[in-house]
């Protein structure tokens, strides 16, 4: 899933846009400014005053306010005081992707199967932006991240096996547009922010058909990922194993790990 370009010409109510394949669309403003509104609370901002976000929006605070209140009113946020918070009912709109895609509905029992094989966590995730969406997670007691990971956590798909795998999947232009928009932060010293060598390493991993990133997401963190393939040889996901970083772990990864975890995948292909 790739970025439109900024080409826009509005017309009424709604704003022509054209994608990288020159393709126009119509986008209705209002709905991805009430989307946006949404977007602005997070973990550290889980309540905010109208102004706050305002200013996280960059809206004017009419506007601010005639969204926040129509979320009230349709029981996506409440209001105490001067501060709104979103509810529960936000989730029903995650829900209702994940619901859609039965193939998540047979895929965690084969994950949890690969889990109890192998020991080690398994995740899938989607593209999104410059991020990865993960849609699926069976996690094992072991602690492989700082943070929590869960379906909904976001990723940078650059730094990440996960991403690396769908990345390959773009044509050569949009994989260039991607990588020339996304931001390529450095999270260790091993993290790879060079476009050219990104690029390269990618066209490996759709070579080889599948993803080694180790500690450049965070240290001590090794990952392996591969396609999950449908019947018309469309990736519609990645599949992952994550561990710890440790002398010979890449070795484990290639001869024990990966052809687990491509069998997995292929199951949960054909279980679709």
């Amino acid at each position: 899933m790739t970025k439109v370009t900024t080409n826009a010409v509005k017309t009424g109510k709604t704003i022509q846009k054209k994608t990288i394949q020159e393709k126009p669309i119509e986008i209705v403003q209002s709905l991805i400014k009430g989307l946006a509104v949404i977007q602005a609370f997070n973990k550290p901002q889980a309540k905010m005053t109208l102004s706050e976000v305002a200013v996280e929006t960059g809206f004017s605070r009419a506007a601010t306010r005639r969204f926040l209140q129509t979320l009230v009113v349709e029981g996506y946020a409440k209001q105490e005081g001067k501060l709104f918070s979103l509810t529960a009912k936000v989730l029903n709109l995650g829900f209702a992707y994940l619901s859609s895609q039965d193939i998540w509905q047979h895929g965690k029992t084969l994950m949890q199967q690969l889990v109890e094989q192998l020991n080690e966590s398994c995740s899938a995730a989607v593209l999104d932006g410059e991020d990865v969406v993960y849609v699926a997670r069976v996690a094992t007691t072991k602690r492989i991240m700082s943070i929590s990971l869960n379906v909904g956590t976001r990723l940078p798909a650059f730094a990440t096996s996960l991403g690396r795998v769908l990345l390959a999947e773009l044509a050569v232009d949009e994989l260039d547009l991607f990588l020339s928009q996304c931001e390529l932060d450095k999270f260790t010293q091993y993290t790879l922010t060079d476009k050219a060598q990104l690029i390269a390493e990618i066209a490996q991993v759709k070579q080889q058909g599948y993803s080694i990133v180790e500690q450049e997401l965070e240290l001590g963190l090794t990952s392996i990922s591969v396609p999950v393939v449908d019947s018309l040889g469309d990736v519609v996901a990645a599949l992952s194993i994550s561990t710890h970083n440790s002398q010979g772990a890449g070795q484990q990864l290639r001869e024990t790990i990966l052809p687990a975890l491509q069998t997995c995948a292929e199951k949960i292909a054909l279980a679709h």
